[in-house]
């Protein structure tokens, strides 16, 4: 190579080859980030087929007993 930077769009594999030498952190960054659209994509099938099933949904309230509340005694609680 003559040392100039290759352009990414003239030749993208080469650009590659280069970039995984001379910057490859930056490289793999790229790399992992790109798999995150990928593994939205694909993980949850895969977990149904192998029997994994989705967490039931958190409770977003408290549920309320039915029937009359239990007078409450001791502890102050009494109206005088």
């Amino acid at each position: 190579m003559n040392g100039a930077t290759p352009r990414f769009w003239a030749g993208p594999l080469r650009y590659w080859r280069w970039a995984a030498r001379e910057r490859p952190g930056l490289f793999w960054a790229v790399i992992i980030g790109g798999l995150g659209p990928v593994t939205l994509a694909v993980v949850p099938p895969l977990r149904h087929a192998i029997g994994d099933p989705d967490a039931p949904p958190i409770p977003l309230t408290y549920p309320v007993p039915t029937g009359p509340r239990k007078k409450l005694t001791g502890y102050g609680d009494e109206t005088e």
